[in-house]
């Protein structure tokens, strides 16, 4: 019987088309690493819910890895509620010239993201906040987040954090989509493969409608 870290594996190459990923055998080789470190870890922590290898390689790796196509070489990127280390962990493991700073708020999740970002190879080392997202100020072209609590109550106070020529790539669904919409007046919506639900939203830091 195949282990988890070989179905996780298996998924992976099986799925990486349907998501337009190249994976390279040490690219899988390091994703392999990381989450048998999150395997680890999780149950103590609480990083994310569980789910079956084949899950986490499609809902948390693949879907984490279409951030790649969004940003460009040397791209600074801030990855706010890290946790786990999704979604910018997967991409720093492909693509070591990115700039990446990571927020978290937790002082016991950070000691597991310092234990995991040791596994990226990156041409300039990753920066990691322990605080709130509200108390910092780190320069970025890009801002992502894939899992923060209360999040539709917090958005708003997000957009408002953001750097002026900032984009926001946020992983939501059918309601969180129309709020940034409502707030946002640039908004690109992609649907996730596999999902008819879910979207990752590409979203211009502009001045919010409300303000216009």
């Amino acid at each position: 019987m195949p282990t988890p870290i070989e179905r996780f594996s298996q998924a992976l190459k099986k799925h990486a088309g349907d998501f337009a990923v190249h994976l390279r055998n040490e690219d899988i080789g390091r994703l392999n690493s990381y989450y048998e470190l999150l395997l680890k870890w999780s149950p103590r922590l609480h990083l994310v819910a569980p789910c079956s290898p084949e899950e986490f390689a499609t809902r948390h790796i693949l879907e984490s890895l279409l951030l790649l196509r969004h940003l460009p070489a040397d791209a600074r990127v801030v990855d706010i509620g890290s946790g786990a280390g999704l979604p910018i962990i997967p991409c720093l493991i492909m693509r070591a010239d990115l700039r990446a700073t990571f927020i978290e708020s937790s002082p016991r999740k950070a000691v597991f993201l310092r234990e995991a970002l040791r596994q990226v190879t990156s041409s300039r080392p990753p920066r990691l906040m322990v605080a709130r997202f509200e108390e910092t100020a780190p320069d970025a072209d890009f801002v992502t987040c894939r899992a923060i609590d209360r999040f539709q109550q917090v958005l708003p106070e997000l957009i408002d954090w953001a750097p002026a020529s900032s984009t926001l790539l946020l992983f939501t669904g059918p309601a969180l989509r129309r709020q940034v919409e409502d707030l946002l007046s640039s908004v690109h919506a992609e649907l996730i493969p596999g999902s008819e639900q879910r979207f990752l939203l590409v979203a211009r830091r502009a001045v919010p409608r409300a303000n216009q």
